[in-house]
């Protein structure tokens, strides 16, 4: 399965990725389903895949369980996490866990035992965290290192954010652990995540942006200068994986670079 629409354009950002261009939010959200098909297809044996909250990845999920994603993708092999979650009960609609669950993983045939979501039902989000990258650990089976995710999807924030990654904030430069509870001052809130190193160690990372509201900061993220602390989802830097911005026309409206030229400058 290609996951180039026939409408989409390419433009090569070099080690700030490739972004593929969509006509608009179902293309993209088409796309984004068929990337998930053609990763776990690529792998023999089990596929370790995390997925995102937002619209878009909503769209993917409602994609999945229809045909022919729900009928062709060997979901049973599909080890699923997640990257990031607020801190409620996994029946909450603000639940990525649950908003998964509820939009395609109880409609495929999803293995239970392999849905991995974070586990907010403990009473500390630190333990949360911690418990969380024990338990990405224990099924991939490594003790130390980092493990290899074979696709992470991420969204983007209009201030730049990734993950649970919010400019300013201490998670961005964390080195050591998994997984984290990240402090949201903007928000008064305290979410969960992965870290940076995780998703740098990935086989492939797909960026899912969609909207003209995102067309501002997906330009300074990729045409601007670099400066982490301010726009987070620039620490994505895939140290030896495929880094993918999939993004509407609307959302690509403001990026400098011509995709006619196949060198990117």
């Amino acid at each position: 399965m290609d996951v180039s629409a026939p409408d989409g354009r390419t433009i090569d950002y070099g080690e700030r990725g490739t972004v593929r261009i969509y006509a608009d939010g179902e293309a993209l959200a088409r796309a984004a389903a068929g990337l998930l098909a053609d990763t776990v297809g690529e792998r023999t044996g089990h596929a370790f895949i995390a997925l995102s909250g937002g619209s878009t990845p909503k769209r993917m999920g409602q994609l999945l369980a229809e045909a022919p994603f729900r009928d062709t993708v060997a979901w049973r092999e599909i080890e699923c996490f997640w990257g990031d979650e607020r801190y409620v009960p996994e029946d909450s609609p603000e639940s990525n866990s649950g908003e998964a669950r509820r939009t395609f993983l109880e409609k495929v045939d999803a293995e239970p035992g392999r849905i991995n979501p974070f586990p907010t039902a403990v009473s500390d989000i630190n333990l949360a965290a911690e418990m969380y990258a024990t338990q990405i650990r224990t099924v991939f089976g490594a003790t130390d290192g980092v493990p290899r995710f074979d696709l992470v999807f991420l969204g983007m924030g209009d201030d730049g954010h990734t993950l649970s990654l919010f400019p300013g904030t201490a998670a961005i430069h964390e080195t050591e652990r998994l997984a984290v509870a990240n402090h949201v001052p903007k928000l008064d809130a305290t979410r969960l995540t992965l870290t940076a190193p995780v998703v740098n160690a990935a086989r492939r990372v797909a960026f899912l942006v969609g909207g003209s509201g995102k067309a501002e900061t997906l330009a300074r993220v990729l045409d601007g200068p670099v400066d982490v602390d301010l726009l987070p989802s620039q620490i994505i830097r895939p140290t030896d994986g495929e880094l993918l911005w999939l993004v509407d026309e609307a959302a690509a409206a403001q990026l400098a670079r011509d995709s006619r030229d196949a060198d990117g400058r």
